[in-house]
């Protein structure tokens, strides 16, 4: 029996392991090495998502909506399928008490680990959800699981290499600056606002789980078990993130106003900017096209620096696929520290004269 319930569980995990490796190479990994010869060779990685080659997105309408949603769409759908994978296989392939070892406590440490993993994740935020809701519902630690969630954009490594050909390495080295503060920073502080009652009550369901997995069969339950977690993530998160999609691309000329030199390095646009890509969603470093086309419309760079670091890390569709994940003030508390970070980051891009 116990030679059985061994083979199954190398099973499980050379399954999990092959799902995100192999997932990873072809979603992310290989497109973006090509990619990076295309920013070396050309000084650009494509046209702006938010406006194209206009200088002011179009006006709000269902037209708008429904272009952006395909356009976004078609850059993100193998992620958002990968991040379900792995969200599901999470639950359903690991042990129950993994995640927990791992990523489980409220000190530093798991912020570190779970920060550090995210590097070749290079998710985005909204397809990096998914992986966040299976990791809080194996009981990693709010901070870890912020970490992880965070670092995915913010540290993109091939996002910094696509920054560093197209903007210049000046930006990338304010982008990872700030990005370890803000990945590793507002991850120890949610973690600080943990509860004793909310660490028993983790404590108490990943025993749970451990039994509950402890009794269950061996051999293909474990597989049927993450066909119905897929379909049920599934269920529950695309319907509200393709809604929320679809108002933000209808609704972005009222977020981004028509860009030009009007938009100056005044601290009102630094907020301003930093609250609305906050709340912006856009594909994977799809911060860097809109950056430069924006400052090559003459907008200051306070306002590109607010971008920078607020339009990657969360969105308005993301931290609503993880609220049932997280307390509400949470993820109040972490959406105000990216925009914190952002007016941060444009103070600094005026204050260096980039």
């Amino acid at each position: 029996m116990y030679a059985t319930r061994q083979a199954d569980l190398t099973l499980r995990w050379t399954v999990f392991l092959a799902v995100v490796i192999i997932g990873l190479f072809y979603v992310k990994w290989f497109p973006y090495y090509n990619k990076a010869f295309l920013a070396a060779a050309h000084h650009s990685i494509g046209n702006s998502i938010l406006m194209g080659t206009a200088a002011t997105p179009p006006a709000p309408s269902w037209e708008a909506a429904l272009n952006y949603a395909l356009i976004y769409g078609k850059a993100i759908w193998q992620a958002m399928v990968l991040g379900l994978l792995v969200g599901s296989a999470i639950q359903a392939l690991l042990p129950a008490d993994w995640i927990a070892r791992l990523l489980g406590r409220t000190g530093f440490g798991a912020v570190a680990t779970a920060g550090i993993l995210s590097v070749p994740s290079m998710m985005c935020t909204c397809c990096a959800a998914p992986v966040i809701v299976g990791l809080r519902a194996r009981q990693a630690s709010p901070g870890a699981a912020i970490a992880f969630w965070l670092g995915n954009t913010v540290l993109n490594p091939a996002t910094l290499v696509f920054m560093g050909f197209v903007l210049g390495w000046n930006w990338v080295g304010l982008r990872v600056v700030l990005g370890i503060l803000m990945v590793f920073g507002l991850g120890y502080l949610v973690n600080l606002m943990v509860t004793p009652k909310e660490a028993t009550a983790a404590e108490a369901q990943i025993a749970e789980l451990t039994a509950k997995q402890g009794g269950e069969g061996l051999g293909a339950s474990a597989f049927v078990r993450w066909i119905e977690i897929f379909a049920r993530m599934s269920i529950r998160l695309v319907p509200e993130y393709i809604v929320l999609v679809l108002l933000l691309g209808a609704t972005r000329a009222w977020l981004f106003p028509e860009i030009g030199p009007a938009i100056g390095n005044e601290i009102w646009w630094i907020i301003a900017f930093a609250v609305a890509g906050m709340l912006f969603v856009i594909p994977t470093a799809g911060e860097v096209p809109i950056i430069q086309a924006m400052l090559a419309l003459g907008m200051g760079v306070g306002p590109a620096g607010a971008l920078l670091m607020t339009l990657p890390p969360v969105s308005l569709p993301s931290l609503a696929m993880v609220g049932g994940s997280f307390r509400l003030q949470t993820l109040l508390f972490v959406a105000a520290g990216v925009v914190i970070f952002g007016i941060a980051g444009g103070l600094l891009a005026v204050g260096l004269k980039f």
